[in-house]
């Protein structure tokens, strides 16, 4: 019996304590989009605070007590998940993508983060909002996609690329470029080498917390280009075709028709006369005037006598009509313009197995732009290889291959050869073809039986006045110069992880890009700069550049606490080989290279080189998911400064809460995410700087006859250093009602030790040195609002807003005041704040130009003050003019508006972009408003023209004499810079499934697109964001493009 008793006691204690022992469980979570392991799901067991983070490949382990049910799992960005036990040991979990939540994996510095984890400011651009856009250059799909990013118009010359400013202008003197990483590298080579369809995703680092772990080149934020790679236990291949058309977007300012112009003509030498400082009768200046006419202007296209188009009261003969053949010849755009076509073609090869992926692409691009002799050309290709064959090591390789060609349409400003500028300021009366004067009739060349082109000095016809461009010919010079380049770009990446005591994991990453660039120019023997011998110019670069990293991760789980910690170290090494000859003389027509020439002009070549050496850290630290940190420190060496200032040390810290883990949040079910996050840091800038800034730099070849020379170019500059960014960020980031996510945000940023130019006694044989000696701050709002407006059955509409600001202000410059151009600096002013001649209309008496008189500090001579409405102090001269700051380009307000509706398999996307705010002084505009130059093209606004004593109005009497005073650089040239713009519109449609499938195709889209659809602004002819500055200059505007495509995957 005490057998039995015994007995019975065991197997009940042993049953307790069985039935009372806490049970291990362990699994694996792996995303549903991709089967990969999820690192740092949070997996409690519900009801209780007994929690753990899953490590780097997803597997957790958890002891779970007695009476437990319910596991629970949750991650950001993912559908929160609850599992009954039932008595398991091994729980393996896959979740499920939460749309509403941030979700996003951002590719930040040296690796990626969760969104909602992240404590820095960082914008992010996915594949899906580029691939049916009709872009050559990646820069074009960041405008408008994000808050704090201003980008220029892009212009329409196809191959070009935009500029980009993030958070405001970080340097006065050297570059405000962020700087580029493609797959983790620096990438100084032109991002348009790039084919847009094999990016994966663009993101942008904004503040220091982001950025400054990239150190000495981090200023002016980052921009992270993540190539596209294979999928793993899947295989297929996908065709892309797309068919284009591309149209100028802006239209040409409105000119005054070629009858207008003989009057106005008239006007200018008639009032020339009258208001001439010894002034003519005005009966005897109308007679010249008449008489003069064509003396003056050269060209008669009418079909009245010479001294009958414009009588002597100055007006137009009634019975004045263009002759003959004239009126279809008066357009120089028409023979120098077109219709563009774009062609964009490609195939990738995209698979993998369980231990390895590869992405193979080929890319071919044709973009003959709207302009004559303006194309690019682009072979692009690209293979991606990684493997995993063992758990402890993994491997991949990135090669890409680049090979463009392009004819380039001059955009030299005011040259004669710029297509703009010549059509532009072309005065109306002016044809393309010689015509036979007397009938208007065209003048065929005998042997060719072409039209034969008017250079406006040809003997036996009319000859063009100065400002007529007399002697030149753009659309000859055009057709017979040549301004081409070729370009050959490889660029390889690889990399090695090694993963080693559980927690443990080093890289070593290993890039080099080479760029060969041929570039050359002919200009003809028959007419322009290269008459009468004709010259040849010829230009050869070799870019390379070497860049390899270390890196050191350690990433571990306590509980519900984790800690990830990087070092890691970086070399770079860029080297650039210059070479160009330049000749004349062109012996065998047809021929354009060097040797075909018998005069050497110019022979030089020279290498650029610089090195980089750095070594970083970063710290994150992650409780509970409920409370993050993050620090990161860099110390940067540049070859650019001397060895005592070459170093220097950057770094930040940021935190972040996770609001909506609070209990007191968790109450309120309406909001789905809160986070409040702040950064502070500081970054460099040495970009634009100069690679031997610090040296004494000689001229070579100041020869003096046969004797050898050189000149002092800069003295020794030991003390110079890289310009310093120190930031500060905050901002609320929140998702409501399953519907809604957004955020707001504050920066300010402090630029300090900017370069500027300090003068020199002139003892030292130079005028100036360069000195870090100044400081600005920008600082602004963001906002960004996403919202699914619409949710009803298979039809969606998302709207999404983004917005920011930015004030810019001088605190520290080298001396008092610094007058570029249309600009002043100033401490309490902006970089762009405009310093212009104060414009006060026109004295109704005589048609004057009336600026706001400087009594104060000119000299004025009495004789050109005028005292208006009995207080108001005068002057008739620029020179005179008081000066005063009369706006900003800066705006008020800029932002984005992407508008997405989607019903089944159509989905419609519109992109629009708008300003508020800042100014423009146009140029453009300005040079079209001039007074009277003889054979230069007027805009339509000249016609409110002052004619009589009496007239009130804004625009001066045209006088000939007066072109200097009256179109003086003022602010009656300012005009608004606000607009807005439907940027981009894409009409796409996936077929049905179950159709394509029958077919043996997996998927397939068909897509319309445009760009660059609607600009609505102060003036017709106006490009608002042709420069950061607020300047306008005659350029290639950007094309309006409509494509066609489609796209296959077997």
């Amino acid at each position: 019996m005490k057998k039995i008793l015994m007995i019975f006691v065991l197997v009940l204690t042993t049953t307790i304590i069985v039935f009372g022992q806490a049970v291990q469980i362990s699994g694996i979570v792996t995303s549903q989009e991709d089967g990969l392991g999820i690192p740092g799901v949070s997996v409690t067991v519900k009801g209780t605070t007994i929690g753990v983070l899953t490590a780097a490949d997803g597997a957790y382990s958890l002891s779970v007590p007695p009476g437990s049910n319910t596991l629970v799992f949750s991650f950001i960005g993912m559908k929160k998940t609850e599992v009954e036990i039932q008595g398991r040991t091994r729980i393996d979990v896959v979740l499920q993508p939460d749309l509403i939540a941030m979700d996003e994996v951002v590719v930040i510095g040296y690796g990626t983060a969760r969104r909602g984890s992240y404590t820095g400011s960082a914008a992010q651009i996915e594949s899906k909002k580029i691939e049916t856009r009709p872009i050559t250059d990646v820069s074009q799909a960041i405008e408008g996609t994000n808050p704090g990013i201003q980008v220029t118009s892009a212009s329409g010359q196809p191959g070009s690329g935009q500029s980009i400013r993030i958070r405001g202008f970080g340097s006065v003197s050297a570059s405000n470029d962020p700087l580029y990483i493609v797959d983790g590298v620096p990438y100084a080579l032109s991002i348009s080498n790039l084919n847009p369809n094999d990016i994966e995703s663009i993101s942008i680092l904004k503040d220091a917390a982001s950025s400054a772990i990239y150190g000495n080149r981090a200023a002016n934020g980052v921009v992270l280009i993540t190539t596209k790679r294979g999928s793993r236990d899947r295989t297929s291949i996908q065709f892309t075709v797309s068919q284009g058309l591309s149209t100028r977007s802006i239209p040409e300012y409105e000119r005054v028709s070629p009858l207008d112009y003989y009057q106005l003509m008239w006007e200018s030498h008639y009032f020339s006369q009258v208001y001439a400082s010894t002034p003519v009768d005005p009966a005897i200046a109308a007679q010249n005037a008449t008489n003069g006419l064509i003396k003056n202007i050269g060209y008669n296209i009418t079909t009245v006598a010479d001294n009958a188009i414009v009588g002597t009261d100055g007006k137009l003969n009634t019975s004045a009509k263009i002759l003959g053949d004239y009126a279809k010849d008066l357009n120089w755009q028409d023979p120098i313009m077109r219709t563009g076509h774009r062609g964009d073609y490609g195939i990738t090869f995209n698979g993998g197995t369980d231990k390895s992926d590869y992405y193979v692409s080929i890319g071919y691009l044709n973009d003959k732009g709207y302009v004559l002799k303006s194309d690019y050309e682009r072979y692009t290709g690209r293979v991606n290889i990684n493997t995993q064959p063992r758990k402890w090591i993994r491997t991949g390789l990135n090669i890409s291959g680049t090979m463009t060609e392009s004819n380039v349409a001059s955009q030299g400003g005011t040259a004669y050869v710029n297509p703009f500028f010549f059509t532009r300021n072309m005065g109306p009366i002016y044809p393309v073809y010689q015509h036979n004067p007397s009938t208007g009739e065209y003048l065929i060349d005998p042997v060719t039986n072409d039209w034969l082109f008017d250079l406006g000095n040809v003997p036996g016809l009319p000859v063009r006045p100065g400002g007529a461009s007399v002697g030149r010919h753009v659309v000859a010079e055009t057709l017979w110069n040549d301004d081409l380049y070729k370009r050959n770009v490889l660029g390889a990446r690889t990399y090695v992880d090694i993963f080693f005591l559980k927690d443990f994991k080093f890289t070593i990453n290993l890039s080099s890009d080479v760029n060969a660039y041929n570039g050359g120019s002919f200009e003809n023997k028959t007419v322009g700069d290269g008459a009468p011998a004709g010259r040849g110019d010829r230009v050869n670069t070799l870019t390379t550049i070497y860049n390899i990293n270390q890196l050191l991760n350690y990433s571990k789980t306590f509980g519900v606490q984790s800690v990830e910690l990087l070092l890691g170290h970086e070399s770079y090494d860029y080297t650039y080989n210059y070479l160009r000859g330049f000749r004349q003389g062109l012996i065998v027509d047809g021929n354009t290279e060097l040797i075909n020439f018998t005069t050497t002009n110019s022979l030089t070549s020279y290498t650029d080189k610089y090195r980089s050496e750095g070594y970083f850290s970063r710290l994150n630290y992650n409780f509970g998911e409920k409370y993050f940190f993050s620090a990161s420190f860099r110390r940067d060496g540049s070859s650019s400064f001397y060895k005592d200032n070459r170093w220097g040390n950057f770094w930040s810290v940021s935190a972040a809460w996770r609001l909506d883990a609070e209990d007191f949040i968790k109450a309120m079910p309406w909001i789905d995410m809160a986070k409040l996050r702040a950064s502070y840091g500081e970054t460099g800038n040495d970009s634009g700087i100069g690679y031997y800034a610090w040296q004494a730099l000689y001229n070579l070849g100041r020869n003096n006859a046969d004797e050898p020379g050189f000149q002092q170019a800069s003295l020794s500059n030991i003390d110079l250093t890289w310009e310093s960014n120190n930031s500060v960020d905050v901002a609320l980031e929140f998702g409501l009602f399953k519907r809604i996510t957004g955020s707001l945000e504050f920066y300010h940023r402090i630029s300090s030790n900017l370069l500027f130019s300090v003068p020199l006694p002139s003892s030292s044989g130079l005028t100036s040195i360069s000195r870090n000696v100044g400081t600005m701050y920008n600082q602004g709002i963001e906002f960004r609002l996403g919202v699914d407006a619409v949710k009803r059955g298979d039809f969606n509409w998302n709207i999404d807003v983004n917005m920011s600001t930015v004030k810019n202000e001088i605190t520290k410059l080298p001396q008092e005041e610094i007058i570029q151009g249309t600009k002043k600096l100033m401490v309490g002013h902006s970089i762009y704040d405009f310093w212009l001649r104060d414009w006060y209309g026109v004295d109704p008496s005589d048609g004057s130009a009336l600026y706001d008189a400087d009594v104060k500090d000119f000299a004025t001579q009495e004789s050109n003050l005028r005292i208006v409405n009995g207080t108001d102090t005068v002057t008739i001269s620029h020179n005179n003019a008081k000066y005063h700051y009369a706006g900003t380009s800066i705006p008020d307000l800029m932002g984005g508006i992407t508008n997405t509706f989607t019903y089944k398999g159509i989905s419609l996307s519109v992109l629009s972009t708008f300003q508020l705010g800042g100014q423009i002084y146009d140029g453009s505009y300005a040079s079209l408003m001039h007074s009277g130059t003889y054979g230069t093209a007027q805009h339509v606004d000249i016609l409110k023209r002052w004619q009589k004593p009496g007239d009130i109005t804004d625009v001066p009497r045209l006088d000939n004499k007066q072109t200097s005073v009256f179109g003086a650089q003022s602010d009656r040239f300012l005009v608004s810079a606000s607009y807005f713009s439907i940027r981009s519109v894409t009409l796409s449609y996936n077929l049905p499934v179950n159709l394509t499938q029958s077919i043996g195709v997996n998927n397939a889209r068909v897509w319309l697109s445009g760009e660059n659809l609607l600009l609505l602004n102060a003036r017709k002819g106006l490009d608002p964001q042709y420069s950061f500055a607020g300047t306008t200059n005659h350029v290639y505007t950007p094309s309006r493009i409509i494509t066609a495509g489609i796209s296959v995957t077997l």
